[in-house]
């Protein structure tokens, strides 16, 4: 074995899936029992099962352990394919609503969100792990919709990704403001209704 061959190079234990997920499992459930300013790497070390210095291992503090634990969450939202622009936007809509629902991720998300206030580099760290990470839905869902004919191509690059970046505010801004701020529901209607109004901008923007 070569001095170069990265089997001989390794060092450490491999990560184990499990731990990290019950590490996760166990910042969110500590967000919603203590919030915030009270939860710890040593109470979470203690509900997950492991020993502090895992934690530190993997996660160099308590932000960004905590925007971890809310990313996974993001990142169970699928875009079902239900044959139509209108239809896949009103299916997101209500999954991103439906997991807004939940404690753990409401608690988890607004406590990430009013801390970044103050904290830069938490702010590009929920930037990078979950905005980022989930305009993946906008880009599918308009790609199918160019593949259907619904929308057209976009030749410029820039204005392309543009306009995925507003997509993506429209939405996730809206639907976090009814269920969080406004404290409304998210149902069929209400989804149905958001999504004409978002179809009635992008086709408004394409014959311009």
């Amino acid at each position: 074995m070569s001095a170069t061959d990265p089997k001989a190079t390794r060092t450490g234990r491999p990560r184990s899936t499990a731990a990290d997920a019950a590490i996760l499992d166990a910042t969110r459930e500590s967000l919603v029992d203590l919030g915030w300013s009270k939860l710890t790497m040593s109470d979470v070390a203690t509900r997950a099962g492991v020993a502090k210095t895992t934690l530190y291992r993997r996660w160099a503090g308590k932000n960004e352990l905590v925007v971890d634990a809310v990313a996974v969450l993001f990142d169970e939202l699928e875009l079902p394919d239900r044959g139509s622009l209108a239809a896949d936007v009103q299916g997101v809509v209500l999954q991103f609503a439906a997991l807004l629902e939940r404690p753990e991720a409401r608690t988890a998300l607004m406590a990430v969100v009013a801390e970044s206030t103050r904290d830069d580099s938490l702010r590009r760290r929920i930037r990078s792990a979950i905005v980022d990470r989930q305009k993946r839905l906008v880009l599918l869902g308009r790609e199918r919709a160019q593949a259907r004919g619904e929308l057209r191509y976009e030749d410029d690059a820039s204005v392309a990704a543009r306009n995925a970046d507003l997509i993506f505010d429209v939405i996730a801004g809206a639907v976090v403001h009814r269920t969080l701020v406004s404290a409304e529901p998210v149902d069929a209607e209400w989804a149905i209704g958001f999504t004409s109004l978002l179809l009635l901008g992008l086709a408004g923007a394409q014959a311009g």
